[in-house]
């Protein structure tokens, strides 16, 4: 089986992840996507991210009924903090008969040469990028890299440029922060994320 690793905080997982998540699993050629929760670093204390556990439930309330679509706690029981290599090599371990691949934003790829043994992972696994709505301090640090970064990956084996893949400029700050104003984000959220985050008085 070929599996799409999706990682991120999801604090909390939204509607953008999850377009992302579906278009990985429906429109390429991966078999599933697993949306792979990074555990909180411990010398790193966000007060605005949610326990783990939490973070995973609302990822799995979120997916619930999507068969190609999974919840991973992986990296929960890995040292922190955890390297992407290192998550791929215990995965490997765990499930031999699986093929991993690497799901990332184009914001991801301009920064994947500081990667701690990223040469072994363009190697080994493939890595399908899609497009990202810049913030304007992202926009400012592009054109100071200038865009050769991401060319020199075009004709890359490993690398598969998603172009087409819908993308919202929604972030997990902006949903915190319009609960924390008591918005509406009933559009931002999918109902059962919506509804746990509300029993639980989260992100208020």
């Amino acid at each position: 089986m070929k599996v799409g690793l999706y990682f991120g905080t999801f604090n909390p997982i939204h509607v953008g992840h999850l377009v992302i998540a579906n278009y990985m699993a429906d429109y390429t050629d991966l078999d599933q996507v697993w949306l792979v929760v990074t555990p909180l670093n411990p010398l790193k204390v966000k007060h605005s991210l949610l326990p783990d556990f939490h973070r995973l439930a609302i990822v799995k309330v979120a997916i619930d009924e999507n068969p190609k679509l999974r919840a991973s706690d992986i990296e929960f029981h890995l040292q922190k903090p955890s390297y992407t290599s290192t998550t791929l090599a215990h995965l490997i371990e765990k499930y031999p008969n699986n093929e991993f691949a690497l799901i990332m934003g184009e914001d991801n790829l301009r920064t994947l040469h500081k990667w701690f043994n990223y040469e072994q992972i363009l190697s080994h696994h493939k890595i399908y990028v899609y497009p990202r709505v810049l913030t304007a301090q992202e926009e400012i640090e592009v054109m100071e890299i200038g865009s050769n970064v991401i060319q020199q990956y075009q004709d890359h084996e490993n690398i598969i440029f998603c172009e087409d893949a819908p993308v919202m400029k929604v972030s997990a700050s902006f949903v915190r922060q319009s609960i924390k104003d008591q918005k509406d984000v009933r559009y931002l959220l999918t109902d059962p994320v919506r509804k746990y985050i509300e029993e639980m008085n989260f992100y208020r």
